[in-house]
C-alpha cells in the first residue's frame, strides 16, 4: 500500500510566553522565561509558589462569559488555540466535505480545575448533592475535541488521547496515520491543559517533581543544567492542522512542512521514572526513525523531552546518544520547556510547532538558564545552552514521555514537491 503524504497547513498557540504563534516563536528565539510567581491562587502553604501561567487571556472576552463559564479552562484553550490554526490554514469548511474532516486531541489530565471546585464545594456543604449539571461534561478529557468538532461542524474519527506527558504527540501520531491510511482528509490535532491550581501543584510537590527554586523562578527551569531541581509546571495549548498533501494543494493551503513519522513505546519499568538506560526513550526514536524511513544521520534537531529533573535528563541523552552514534555531534538538542515549563498533555503539540518553525525559519531555539555544567552530559554536544542558533534544518524530531511509561516521538522535515 502507498502511504498518502500528510502536511501540516495551519498552526495555533497559547503558552506561558505568547498567546499566538508569532508571539510564542519570538519569545522561544529570544530566550523568554514565562515561568512567574502563581497569580491564580494563594500559595502560602505550598512548596512551590511559582509555574508557567497563560497571561491575559480572558475566556469571558472569547468565548462569552455565559459558554465560558461552561468549559473547563483545558477546553478554552483548546478552543483558542484551534480559532488560530483554522484561520492560519485559511479554512473554509463549508466548501470541504466535513465528514472526512476530524479532531484528534490530548490531555493529560483533562479538567482537573472543575474537578477540584466541585468536590471543594461538596465537601464544605452539608453532604446533600449539589453538583453543578455541566461537572462531568466539564472534566472528562474527551470533552475538549467534542467542543472543537461541534464548533466547525467536523463529523470525521473524534477522539482524546491520553498518555500523560506524551499525549499530544501521541494524538499527532493518530491523525497521521488516518490521513496517510486515506481514511480522513484532515485533521485538527494538538493538546490542551490547565493544572496550574491547588490540586495540580499540589499533587506534584508530593511526588516531589516540581522545581522549589522560588527566589527565581524564572531560572527554575533548568534542562541539563547541574543544579536543576524538578519541572516547572505549565499551562496552554497547540494545535497543528494535519492535511493529506493533494488536498493541500486544491485548495491552494501553505505548507509549513511536512509529517513524516512517528513511533511509540513504553518504558514497561516504573510509573513515574524512566528507564534507567533510556531504553523505551531509545525504541521509541528508533521507531519514529523507522517509521519515516530514515536514519538518525538524517536529523538536524531534536527537540527534547529535557524536563530539568535529575533523573530524567540523563536518561533521554543517553538514549540520544544509543541511538544516534557520532551523528548526536552533528545535531542541536534543544529544550523548549526551559522556556514554557512543562505544558503535560499539550507539550507535544507546543514542541512539535517549535520543531515546524525551526525547519521554516532555520533556526534552533535555545535551551535557556544553562549555569553549570553537569559532567553527566558529554560536553561535545550541542544542547544550544542559552542563545537561538542559525543552521539550516531539514528535518526535526520532537519527543514526548509521560508517566505510566508511556513514549512518542514525531518527525518534520521541510516540504519538497
Amino acid at each position: 500500500m502507498e502511504f498518502r503524504r500528510v502536511v501540516v497547513t495551519g498552526l495555533g498557540a497559547l503558552t506561558p510566553i505568547g498567546n499566538t504563534v508569532p508571539e510564542y516563536w519570538n519569545s522561544l528565539i529570544n530566550g523568554v522565561s514565562g515561568a512567574a510567581l502563581i497569580k491564580s491562587f494563594d500559595t502560602e502553604k505550598f512548596k512551590t509558589k511559582f509555574a508557567c501561567e497563560v497571561k491575559n487571556f480572558d475566556a469571558d472576552a472569547f468565548l462569552g462569559r455565559k459558554d465560558a463559564r461552561k468549559l473547563d479552562p483545558f477546553v478554552q484553550y483548546a478552543l483558542f488555540s484551534t480559532e488560530e490554526a483554522v484561520k492560519d490554514a485559511g479554512l473554509n469548511f463549508d466548501l470541504l466535505d466535513t465528514s472526512r474532516i476530524g479532531v484528534i486531541w490530548g490531555s493529560g489530565i483533562g479538567g482537573l480545575k472543575t474537578f477540584l471546585d466541585e468536590v471543594v464545594n461538596f465537601a464544605k456543604g452539608d453532604g446533600t448533592p449539589r453538583f453543578n449539571p455541566f461537572f462531568i461534561p466539564k472534566m472528562i478529557a474527551d470533552i475538549a475535541p467534542g467542543h472543537i468538532s461541534i464548533k466547525y461542524g467536523l463529523r470525521g474519527p473524534n477522539f482524546s488521547t491520553v498518555s500523560a506527558c506524551a499525549s499530544s504527540n501521541n494524538s499527532l501520531i493518530d491523525s497521521f496515520n488516518y490521513i496517510r491510511l486515506g481514511k480522513a482528509n484532515m485533521f485538527i490535532s494538538g493538546g490542551s491543559e490547565a493544572i496550574i491550581n491547588e490540586a495540580g501543584i499540589g499533587g506534584f510537590n508530593a511526588m516531589h517533581a516540581l522545581s522549589t527554586r522560588n527566589d527565581d523562578p524564572a531560572t527554575a527551569s533548568r534542562p541539563f543544567d547541574l543544579d536543576r531541581d524538578g519541572f516547572v509546571a505549565g499551562e496552554g495549548a497547540g494545535t497543528i492542522i494535519l492535511e493529506e498533501l493533494e488536498h493541500a494543494k486544491a485548495r491552494g493551503a501553505k505548507i509549513y512542512a511536512e509529517m513524516i513519522g512517528g513511533g511509540m513505546s513504553a518504558d514497561a519499568y516504573h510509573m513515574t521514572a524512566p528507564h534507567p538506560e533510556g531504553l523505551g526513550a531509545a525504541l521509541v526514536m528508533k521507531a519514529a526513525l523507522e517509521d519515516a524511513g530514515i536514519s538518525a544521520s538524517d536529523i538536524d534537531y531534536v527537540n527534547v523531552h529535557g524536563t530539568s529533573t535529575p533523573i530524567g535528563d540523563p536518561q533521554e541523552i543517553k538514549a540520544i546518544t544509543d541511538v544516534f552514534g557520532d551523528d548526536i555531534y552533528r545535531i542541536n538538542v534543544s529544550s523548549t520547556k526551559s522556556m514554557t515549563g512543562h505544558l503535560l498533555g499539550a507539550a507535544g503539540a507546543v514542541e512539535a510547532i517549535a520543531a515546524i518553525l525551526a525547519l521554516k525559519n532555520d533556526i534552533v531555539p535555545p535551551t535557556i538558564n544553562h549555569f553549570t555544567d553537569d559532567p553527566a552530559f558529554d560536553p561535545k554536544i550541542n544542547f544550544t545552552f542559552n542563545k537561538a542558533q542559525k543552521r539550516v534544518v531539514n528535518i526535526a524530531q520532537s519527543n514526548g514521555f509521560g508517566f505510566g511509561g508511556h513514549n512518542a516521538s514525531v518527525i518534520f522535515k521541510k516540504y519538497e514537491e
